[in-house]
């Protein structure tokens, strides 16, 4: 990994990649140096997770760490995978992640009111904010549903349940307006402005957090 100032940095990915079955991304995946997981059992069934104490052990410059939101299954030193990174960072080790915009904790309501769904993993939205920089993949619903239909996301038998459900074009325009508001810090000013448009109550504020639909 070469930083703007032509160095090379030491790269391994902590938490491998999630490509989902999707072609691509497994694609660019390849070649990169991975920790190797951990097998936890949970329930009689076994789950893959970072093994963490391999990574710090591995001592990289930047770890790849895929889904900062997400939960571990019970065993694990840590309940959240942005634990982990915490205790990365706290190594002195810099850490790539990623995260979708509808696991940030102070949207999580607004989130279900606008897609239907309430998102059972969340980050708390102070973590997000001590990135040292932020960068948003930002794409037109249309270009992300044509993606979609091209099987570049979901495998063929879920296209077309999420495409006219969590996919709909109302809910991708909604869910990326509202990246951009949050990383402006600007929340609070698209629910007024959507509440003076579609007279519709939403949900206020809930101690320092603000919502938006």
């Amino acid at each position: 990994m070469a930083p703007a100032d032509g160095t090379q940095r030491q790269v391994v990915s902590g938490r491998p990649v999630e490509p989902h079955g999707r072609r691509p991304t497994a694609a660019m995946a390849e070649g990169l140096e991975t920790v190797p997981r951990r097998a936890p059992l949970h329930r009689g069934a076994s789950f893959t997770e970072m093994d963490l104490d391999a990574a710090l052990a591995r001592r990289p410059q930047v770890a790849l760490v895929d889904e900062l939101a997400h939960s571990h299954v019970s065993g694990t030193r840590n309940t959240k995978r942005w634990q982990d990174v915490e205790e990365l960072l706290g190594a002195g080790i810099d850490v790539v992640t990623t995260l979708n915009i509808q696991h940030l904790e102070s949207l999580n309501d607004v989130v279900r009111q606008i897609t239907g769904v309430r998102q059972r993993e969340t980050l708390p939205d102070e973590v997000a904010r001590r990135a040292d920089q932020m960068e948003l993949v930002d794409l037109p619903p249309e270009v992300l549903r044509r993606r979609m239909v091209h099987g570049d996301i979901y495998p063929p038998d879920r296209i077309e349940s999420a495409l006219t459900h969590y996919f709909r074009v109302g809910n991708l325009t909604a869910l990326r307006e509202i990246a951009l508001l949050w990383l402006a810090d600007r929340v609070e000013e698209g629910l007024q402005r959507y509440r003076a448009q579609h007279g519709s109550p939403l949900p206020g504020k809930r101690g320092s957090a603000s919502w938006w639909a």
